[in-house]
């Protein structure tokens, strides 16, 4: 039988290029991205079929939709990040404008083209939120804000499509130590970026994010996991982490 197909959305780095490692054991694998080479080189390395996508531009989701084509059994919604950390009286608007286009807009625009493909599978949505969402922290308002409003996209999408056979899910990383996602967010400073994990025993890596997204899609197709919460062992809390000195 042919194999099932899943879309993985930011997989050029970090958790999505992992996921779609991850998955290409069971699923042919659409890796999607801005960055064509990274995923060019990561579809031939597993197999999978790159598509070149910006999810903050409508006419890239459309044509992204239409290389699908009318059959999608999982997506993983992991594209997005963060930009700065200043606190509100600082905010620099346009970064927190990137960091909504890329996180809320960009996801509801992705799920919104792809859901007739997912509705003909009878497929499943993994959205890949953060524990950001959680409550705030100095310095997180635009990020803990477009991270808790992807959340209430995937809770919403839950309540409108109960009774169709579309699984919605959340994956609810902690803290990760990945190539990009602080250097990032931190404008490419890597002494700032590095502090983010300094002394902490056994961040999590990519690899640990993708192998629960994968746990989660592989579940019997009657088990929903609404949201999985993974953290690194030193990290009680959001603002509770242990660091050696």
């Amino acid at each position: 039988m042919t194999r099932p197909i899943a879309l993985v959305t930011g997989a050029s780095s970090g958790i999505g290029a992992a996921t779609a490692r991850h998955l290409a054991a069971d699923f042919r694998v659409v890796v999607a991205a801005r960055r064509a080479d990274r995923i060019q080189a990561l579809a031939d390395e597993i197999g999978g079929r790159a598509v070149a996508c910006d999810i903050t531009d409508a006419a890239q989701v459309a044509a992204l939709a239409d290389s699908i084509g009318d059959r999608l059994d999982l997506l993983v919604n992991n594209a997005g990040g963060a930009l700065g950390q200043e606190p509100v009286a600082d905010a620099d608007i346009e970064a927190w404008i990137d960091m909504y286009d890329k996180n809320v807009i960009g996801t509801v625009r992705v799920t919104k083209a792809l859901l007739p493909a997912l509705r003909t599978a009878g497929g499943t949505i993994v959205f890949v939120t953060s524990v950001a969402a959680d409550g705030p922290y100095e310095g997180g308002a635009g990020y803990c804000g477009a991270k808790a409003a992807e959340r209430m996209i995937a809770g919403s999408l839950r309540l409108e499509l109960v009774g169709e056979p579309i699984r919605i899910c959340e994956v609810v990383p902690g803290m990760v130590m990945t190539e990009e996602f602080s250097l990032t967010r931190y404008g490419g400073d890597a002494a700032r970026a590095a502090k983010v994990y300094e002394g902490v025993p056994g961040p999590l890596v990519a690899d640990d994010i993708a192998e629960t997204i994968a746990w989660v899609a592989s579940r019997p197709h009657h088990v929903n996991i609404d949201r999985i919460v993974v953290r690194p062992l030193a990290q009680a809390a959001q603002h509770k982490v242990y660091r050696v000195s």
